[in-house]
């Protein structure tokens, strides 16, 4: 894993980078780790002068990111406040392409955007190059950006990052690579030719549930520009508590990643073989889909994985209720596995399977991941009174 070249720092191995990138300049008696700037103003003469415009403890975070991930980095105080920054660049009314299947939350903003006429919205099998293609060309009428993750959220679709951005450069379109579920440690969009990468820096990178927080990065100084002008202007600024957190759960990343994706790979291999399960989606089996393309623009399968249950929707809902070490809840990226059946959520994409269980494999014993997944895949019973939840994430 060689890391890439960014503004501030090099290494020659990403979880090199991971350990070392942020680090404060070495200085007799001087610290190792940042420092917590808790401050929201700092004294006049100097460019900035105020928190919303810069903190030394968020200013490491930046450069760890940017470090593994190519380019500048901007952190924000969630994913979907990283993603609104972009979302305020897209030009008035000019199209926009994404993917089918796509974080709820980004879902429904994009579609928001475009009931309101501020974008038209082009849904896309992102598996689908020729599709891809003529979603971006648009008959003339070509996109102004594209936005896509893959693999995608829930379904775990592979998209070719490298053909998209081809065709996306080719009709004058910025490509967003959303690489939450994968890393910078397993997926380089900006290597492959994406202009920006966007991560909910909550899950992975962070990977200890604790924190809210949304990173962009991106090798085009005119696009970090605007980013950060979006950033200051909308307020969306971490603390420098939550962001000394992050840098504390990146330095674990590639160690963190390697396991996880070790038991994710263990786990789908299970589950493809047991009688109570309809299909597997994972990048690591054979048989998915697009298989060689995630081979080839990635280091490995990743820690996500998601399944459909042979049943219905209580049946999965069955499943969630019944694991016992495993834990039923939204979100990923942890050092605990997390399991939830996605169509729980009223704003879920409905052709996502109503019977479908999206999987965070966290970094707990395999076969302890696996002897809970399998009773509670063999369980019985009623299913227990539950809220309907009335949001979706």
């Amino acid at each position: 894993m060689s890391a890439p070249k960014n503004g501030h720092e090099s290494f020659k191995n990403l979880d090199t980078a991971a350990v070392q990138a942020g680090r404060p300049p070495v200085t007799p008696d001087g610290p190792i780790n940042p420092p917590i700037v808790l401050s929201s103003t700092m004294h006049a003469g100097g460019p900035y002068g105020y928190m919303r415009d810069w903190n030394a403890t968020l200013d490491s975070l930046e450069q760890a990111i940017g470090a593994l991930e190519g380019g500048r980095c901007t952190v924000f105080s969630s994913g979907m406040a990283a993603a609104n920054a972009i979302f305020d660049l897209f030009p008035q009314g000019k199209p926009v392409v994404a993917s089918q299947y796509s974080y709820t939350g980004v879902a429904m903003r994009l579609k928001e955007l475009h009931d309101l006429g501020r974008i038209e919205l082009r849904l896309v099998d992102v598996t689908d190059d020729v599709a891809v293609k003529a979603a971006i060309a648009g008959d003339g009428n070509p996109a102004s950006w594209v936005w896509i993750e893959t693999p995608t959220n829930p379904m775990m679709e592979i998209c070719d990052i490298e053909a998209t951005a081809t065709v996306a450069r080719h009709y004058g379109a910025y490509l967003a690579v959303d690489n939450t579920f994968m890393t910078p440690i397993r997926q380089r969009p900006l290597e492959l030719g994406a202009h920006l990468v966007m991560h909910s820096a909550t899950k992975g990178l962070a990977g200890h549930s604790d924190l809210l927080m949304g990173a962009l990065v991106t090798a085009d100084e005119e696009l970090a520009q605007k980013i950060i002008g979006r950033r200051v202007l909308l307020g969306a600024v971490p603390s420098a508590f939550d962001s000394y957190l992050a840098l504390r759960g990146i330095r674990t990343l590639a160690i963190r990643v390697d396991r996880a994706e070790s038991n994710a790979q263990f786990i789908a291999e299970k589950l493809a073989g047991h009688s109570k399960v309809r299909a597997v989606h994972y990048p690591g089996l054979g048989g998915h889909k697009n298989a060689d393309i995630a081979k080839r623009q990635s280091d490995g399968p990743g820690f996500m994985l998601a399944f459909e249950v042979d049943g219905d929707a209580e049946a999965a809902e069955l499943v969630c209720q019944s694991v016992e070490l495993i834990t039923y809840a939204t979100s990923l990226g942890g050092v605990e596995t997390l399991m939830e059946r996605r169509r729980r959520w009223p704003k879920e994409n409905s052709a996502v399977p109503e019977n479908l269980i999206r999987v965070s494999v966290g970094i707990e014993n395999a076969n302890d991941i696996w002897a809970d997944l399998d009773q509670a895949l063999n369980a019985t019973g009623e299913i227990a009174n539950q809220t309907q939840p009335k949001m979706g994430y």
